[in-house]
């Protein structure tokens, strides 16, 4: 390949990005300085999720929450509320102690530098970066999984991830360059990924980039980038628990302890154990109290490190219910508690299952 000309290439992504930047509720209107609270929320609420989903959510804490001073004065439970169906809830308990955090010792400001902004609570080496150049035009290369796939594209890159993590950040800098516009080219190039060189069926014909693109000269720009098989996750077995009262509330408790679900709330359930045997024999909760039946329902979600089956047992709440930690809440004031999708799935579950 020749030598590529840098600042063409940047001129020319620069250039497709003005015509086919997509309107965005967090992205800043053309000539408009970006909100930094808006980008560091919308970055944080992006990992791991699509921007169709992540809409909804932004729209609703922005509302709630306008500034990040308004946040930090926020409860963690109104937090966690808010964010329950976004998933990866520890984000949530980062983004209330970031908030927290920029409120109290920065006066509501957000530092510009990339090694300042990963001091705060929830923000990595690609999230600083990105609110350093997004929100205050530093150039920082900001490199997700978008950026990823073009960059092991445009130069080739056979090495599989996560093993060419280092090649694909070295190259990225590389046609980063010196650009006059730092903050337009990171939203650029994510851009590009995101809706012309596409996982699959990328839209070569419509790529800026195309005529210096080795994996299309090539035609092998589907099959890249290569990634390492993954290993079969393992799979966790429980029991989730139904305790509902005539009236038709039923109970909720609050998690205890730290880690996953940290601060939620969730139908009893007793431990997640990898025997799928010893699953079978794990006791009930409140079991003096409560007669407890299989409802012969299972409820089924996939966990980044495993994936989890619980069966649905049920019981009629007696009036001696003194004993039950939690609360009884009904479906139509379900949506006040942080209750993330795993158990929304067990409550619809049994929902369905009692009108049916």
């Amino acid at each position: 390949m020749s030598r590529l000309n840098i600042a063409k290439l940047q001129e020319q992504l620069l250039g497709w990005y003005a015509r086919h930047r997509r309107v965005m509720p967090w992205r800043a209107a053309r000539g408009k300085r970006p909100d930094p609270y808006h980008v560091w929320l919308s970055e944080i609420m992006l990992q791991q999720t699509t921007v169709v989903t992540v809409g909804p959510y932004f729209a609703k804490f922005i509302t709630k929450w306008p500034t990040v001073e308004a946040l930090a004065g926020a409860e963690l439970d109104e937090v966690l509320a808010a964010w329950a169906g976004l998933g990866y809830y520890a984000r949530a308990r980062n983004l209330h102690k970031c908030a927290r955090a920029v409120a109290a010792d920065s006066g509501g400001r957000f530092p510009p530098a990339p090694e300042e902004l990963m001091d705060l609570p929830g923000i990595g080496p690609y999230t600083a970066a990105a609110i350093s150049s997004i929100a205050f035009n530093q150039p920082a290369v900001a490199v997700d999984g978008n950026v990823e796939r073009v960059v092991s594209r445009f130069f080739a890159i056979e090495e599989p991830l996560p093993r060419s993590k280092e090649a694909i950040r070295a190259h990225a800098g590389k046609l980063a360059g010196d650009n006059p516009h730092p903050g337009d080219f990171t939203q650029a190039f994510m851009e590009l990924g995101a809706t012309v060189c596409t996982p699959r069926k990328p839209k070569c014909g419509l790529c800026p980039w195309q005529q210096d693109c080795r994996a299309h000269k090539q035609g092998i720009a589907g099959d890249l980038p290569r990634k390492l098989p993954k290993a079969a996750k393992p799979v966790r077995y429980g029991k989730v628990f139904w305790i509902q009262k005539k009236d038709g509330a039923f109970l909720i408790e609050k998690r205890a302890g730290t880690g996953l679900y940290e601060g939620m709330y969730q139908l009893p359930t007793t431990e997640w154990v990898t025997d799928k045997a010893k699953a079978k024999k794990l006791a009930a909760p409140y079991r003096k109290n409560i007669r407890f039946e299989a409802l012969n329902l299972t409820v089924r979600h996939s966990f980044t490190h495993f994936d989890l089956v619980l069966e649905i047992w049920g019981a009629v709440a007696q009036t001696n219910v003194r004993q039950c930690r939690g609360i009884f809440v009904s479906a139509e004031d379900l949506g006040a508690y942080a209750l993330p999708t795993l158990m929304q799935k067990a409550v619809n579950a049994c929902i369905k299952a009692k009108a049916a």
